[in-house]
């Protein structure tokens, strides 16, 4: 029998597999695990090369699996300004002033995360508010959703914004009552002209936003955004992620993760989507089916289509059934038409290719959900495991179609607001008291019987598993009397392990700690099962990620 290259003793062993739940101790040789098993079983295949880790009496796991997340943008992310839990327009100024102080040489001074309500809960930011802050530098911030961004006069103008423009469906430059740009910018079109005035050039955003490729890209440019996602790789290794799951696409980013890869540079396993978008002619999805077969390595994939059904609630660009709670009637409108989102469903599923749509309000994912029953009618029922991303609010009668229908629900538990990372306000008040019973609605869409997959949406929301985690264990309910959403710590570990493996047709080789299963380990700093739910985010870390028997991070 050969040697084992790794072990892992002294350590709390989760598996994730219900054959061989729990075990001492586990050796990895080359990139797939050896064994499984007693500390005694495991010491014996130790060779005087063999390293030997020492977990401490740690929780020793399967790597996270990020099922919803944007790499680039998140990447880029590292070097912008963060806002979060910047409240008033002071603080604001203070994080401004410094920031770009900081970044002298920066074309486009750029932050994220700032919430709707960072100048007051009941008063829209304005380019006048940022312009009192910087007038003389071109200045953005993004919304934690991603969805909207602020821009001051200076960048508005340098974009060709500032007297408005015709951005598209679902995508507006909003205007003020001075017939200029209020400042608001509402999805990709609106504020990619200004994205494009940063150092990046905003290649970050086209995955997001157009789903093209960057056009003449030099060679600096290139190794730029190799350095700056090879970077971001490193980061979401640090938290003890080992494969992701990418929600925005283009052939451009294929191919730097496919260089990173062949050069043994990259620290996470990815795949990434053609992203369909409501411009594009059906035939683009012979594209996506080519991308598949290009890329099609356990490291790098290129298998399913991303499809935007609508916005965010709190931009109200939503689609919903029977308008916002502040605002009946008010039902906005969707990306695609029915009859649009029908034939690329039918016909995606026809080729073989995963969808996945993002659709939060409760007319979107309707409509996704009809579009998905069109492709059965059309092709018969296929295990393609079509995807629902959010999913923030769903009206009940929908809830028992995932089940039949076999789609997977993805959700991001760190985005319910009044949890860790939101405000309860003005959110709740968008969605209306009479549906919060099924906003964010976790527990009940698993005991309806659908599969439950947990991510974060970086940068949308810190990409720290633990964060989520927590979130699902402890949220607290917006009134006495609603259902409690609530997962167990076991639920949320498998829905960040075994069912992302599973949801990327991947269950039979990762997501669990079994012989000849690939490498993807995760050693945290604690005894997870022992630490009290609501410490979980501020204790608990990756002290050393495994990813293909190849240690990725080291704390």
């Amino acid at each position: 029998m050969s040697k084992a290259d790794i072990i892992i003793k002294n350590a709390v062993v989760l598996t994730m597999d219900k054959d061989n739940p729990r075990a001492e101790a586990i050796a990895l040789s080359g990139n797939r695990i050896k064994a499984v098993g007693s500390l005694s079983e495991i010491e014996a295949l130790a060779l005087p090369t063999t390293k030997v880790l020492d977990a401490g009496g740690a929780t020793v796991m399967p790597g996270f699996n990020e099922a919803h997340m944007h790499i680039f943008p998140g990447s880029v992310s590292l070097r912008q300004l963060n806002l979060h839990g910047v409240q008033g327009f002071e603080a604001l100024k203070e994080k401004m002033l410094a920031f770009a102080a900081a970044n002298p040489d920066e074309p486009l001074l750029m932050g994220f995360s700032a919430d709707y309500s960072i100048i007051g809960l009941h008063q829209p930011c304005t380019r006048q508010h940022l312009d009192a802050i910087i007038a003389d530098r071109p200045f953005m911030m993004f919304a934690p959703d991603h969805h909207t961004a602020w821009a001051n006069t200076m960048a508005l103008e340098k974009a060709g914004l500032l007297h408005g423009k015709d951005v598209g469906i679902g995508n507006e430059v909003v205007m003020g009552e001075d017939g200029l740009a209020s400042g608001e910018l509402r999805e990709g079109n609106a504020f990619g002209p200004v994205a494009a005035l940063a150092s990046t050039g905003g290649r970050e955003e086209l995955g997001m936003v157009t789903g093209m490729d960057p056009e003449n890209v030099t060679p600096e440019q290139y190794a730029l955004d190799r350095t700056i996602l090879k970077n971001g790789l490193e980061y979401c290794a640090s938290w003890g992620v080992t494969s992701i799951q990418n929600f925005d696409g283009n052939h451009y980013q294929l191919r730097i993760m496919r260089d990173l890869e062949e050069a043994g540079e990259l620290p996470c396993r990815i795949r990434i989507p053609f992203h369909m978008k409501n411009f594009m002619d059906l035939a683009e999805l012979d594209k996506a089916a080519e991308w598949k077969r290009e890329f099609a390595t356990d490291m790098l994939r290129g298998d399913f289509v991303k499809v935007f059904m609508d916005g965010v609630l709190d931009s109200q660009t939503a689609f919903m059934l029977d308008g916002y709670g502040d605002r009946p009637g008010y039902t906005y409108e969707p990306l695609f038409t029915a009859e649009a989102f029908n034939a690329i469903a039918t016909k995606a599923d026809a080729l073989g290719l995963q969808v996945a749509v993002h659709a939060i309000g409760s007319a979107a994912i309707r409509q996704t959900l009809d579009g998905y029953e069109a492709a059965v009618k059309a092709n018969g029922k296929q295990d393609q495991r079509h995807r629902i991303e959010h999913i923030e609010v769903i009206h009940p009668d929908d809830i028992a179609r995932f089940a039949d229908l076999g789609i997977v629900a993805s959700m991001q538990p760190v985005h319910y607001p009044g949890g860790t990372c939101f405000p309860a306000e003005p959110t709740t008040d968008k969605i209306g008291e009479d549906r919060w019973d099924y906003a964010y609605a976790w527990r009940t869409m698993k005991e309806a019987g659908a599969t439950v997959v947990f991510a974060s949406d970086w940068p949308v929301s810190p990409v720290s598993p633990f964060q989520c985690i927590q979130d699902a264990l402890t949220r607290k309910p917006w009134k006495d009397g609603l259902k409690d959403q609530r997962f167990t710590l076991a639920e949320s570990l498998e829905a960040y392990t075994s069912i992302g493996a599973w949801v990327e047709f991947m269950e039979d080789r990762k997501g669990r700690l079994k012989p000849d299963f690939l490498a993807d380990v995760v050693i945290l700093t604690h005894d997870i099962e022992e630490v009290p739910a609501d410490k979980i985010m501020d204790t608990v870390r990756a002290a050393v990620t495994i990813c293909d028997g190849r240690i990725t991070h080291r704390a």
